[in-house]
């Protein structure tokens, strides 16, 4: 099925504005998926309202990310509200993508654990922008995460248009690969998934290895389950020269004569941070080469997980081989992959994982764990090297290995870049209309 018009989208972010930092509290990867999916579906015609709970009165109501017209001029205001209105929307004109923050709850970050009780607040404040427009207004509910898909029921329900879910992470999946002394996900949100599951009239899974989850953990129907894979920014991260990898370093401080690992992301145990930690404390001990690991994130969860990682780097005797620095924005993060000889992603559960997509397009390997969506981003021997399992003794070998082999970094940095030029956010973005037509014509 075909829309009469590039469809009107209400995208649901419940817990985490697309608009925050990735790398600490709750904010990563989905942000950049919700944000940069919108901005690709917007350039497409389509006109994205993303939905997000305010976590402060200071917060405006709406953001409005402006669109261009068909010269590739910025919209105005004026021209943005008429976009918006318009019955069509012109060849050649990106709308704007709006953002609005939705008063649920008190004005304060809350506990995930926490906000199933501001859910109802959420879908009235949901329903209310619908009842401002003229009736039929949206034509799809795109929700994110468990929290997102219980509000998007009931809009879609409301509003008789299909719900198409995207889980980004499944508790079951998570809870079967806890670290040790890691809290499990509560049964609550188990329930709500399945929940969201049997009713969604389409579900995307960024890998098969998460369609195959929905299906056979949660009972999903197979034939709703669409796999689309993100995609990455292919202009943003891309390989740079040499010497601009040396300018890098300099710029952000770093050796330019010494072997750099990154960890990019949320310092918590789902990532395993502690992994690194502890293959630099094999290395050492064992004498060979020591690269410096950098940890560019911030705490989820604990708020002491960073100094609590810091303690482990000391006990390990490798405090001087570890440098925290906090969540970076996009072009620093380009950077800061530029300066990497590799990216590690020693993670016990991911269902995509954008670190590793937005690394190997940048050209830079990839070591990761064997779990996930990693299995699907990382070829192994190509673009990096899969690990199976979190032994840090076996990390060590891996990452002394493949920083050992420098005519195999060069070859796997190229070979980085090949596997990233699959993903590409005008083709999530393609794929997803197709999806949000099937779910519509299901319907």
């Amino acid at each position: 099925m075909t829309f009469e018009h590039a469809p009107r989208v209400a995208m649901l972010s419940v817990h985490t504005s697309p608009l925050e930092q990735p790398g600490t509290g709750d904010a990563g990867g989905m942000n950049v998926y919700v944000l940069e999916l919108s901005r690709a579906l917007a350039a497409r015609g389509a006109r994205v309202e993303i939905f997000t709970r305010a976590t402060s009165s200071d917060l405006p109501e709406t953001v409005v990310l402006p669109g261009t017209d068909a010269a590739g001029r910025e919209l105005g205001h004026d021209e943005s509200r008429d976009v918006l209105l318009a019955a069509a929307v012109e060849p050649g004109v990106t709308p704007p993508v709006l953002v609005h923050h939705v008063p649920a709850g008190p004005f304060e970050r809350l506990d995930k654990n926490d906000l199933p009780g501001v859910l109802c607040g959420m879908a009235a404040g949901v329903l209310r922008s619908e009842a401002a427009r003229r009736p039929g207004w949206y034509d799809v509910v795109h929700s994110h995460y468990w929290l997102s898909g219980q509000v998007g029921r009931i809009a879609a329900d409301r509003w008789e248009v299909p719900l198409v879910h995207t889980a980004h992470t499944l508790a079951r999946v998570k809870n079967a690969s806890l670290a040790p002394g890691d809290t499990p996900e509560p049964h609550g949100r188990v329930l709500g998934e399945e929940q969201v599951v049997a009713e969604a009239d389409a579900l995307v899974a960024s890998t098969p290895c998460e369609a195959h989850e929905l299906v056979e953990l949660y009972g999903a129907d197979p034939s709703r389950v669409h796999i689309v894979e993100p995609g990455v920014d292919l202009d943003r991260f891309a390989p740079v020269a040499a010497a601009d990898r040396l300018a890098a370093r300099r710029a952000l401080g770093l050796p330019v004569d010494r072997d750099v690992v990154l960890f990019a992301g949320r310092v918590q145990a789902l990532k395993a941070p502690d992994v690194l930690v502890r293959a630099l404390g094999v290395l050492r001990a064992t004498g060979r080469r020591v690269p410096l690991l950098v940890v560019l994130g911030g705490p989820s969860g604990r708020s002491t997980a960073v100094r609590e990682l810091q303690a482990l780097a000391a006990v390990t005797g490798v405090s001087d081989d570890v440098v925290v620095r906090p969540p970076a924005d996009r072009d620093t993060l380009a950077t800061w992959y530029h300066a990497a000889d590799v990216v590690a992603m020693p993670s016990r559960s991911e269902s995509f994982g954008l670190v590793a997509a937005e690394a190997q397009a940048s050209g830079v390997p990839v070591v990761a764990a064997a779990v996930g969506g990693l299995r699907s981003i990382v070829e192994d021997g190509v673009s990096g090297r899969l690990v199976r399992g979190h032994d840090p003794a076996v990390w060590a070998d891996v990452l002394s290995g493949v920083l050992a082999d420098e005519a195999g970094l060069v070859t796997m940095s190229g070979g980085a870049r090949q596997v990233a030029e699959r993903f590409g956010w005008g083709t999530t973005a393609d794929q997803l209309l197709k999806v949000y037509g099937v779910a519509a014509e299901g319907r």
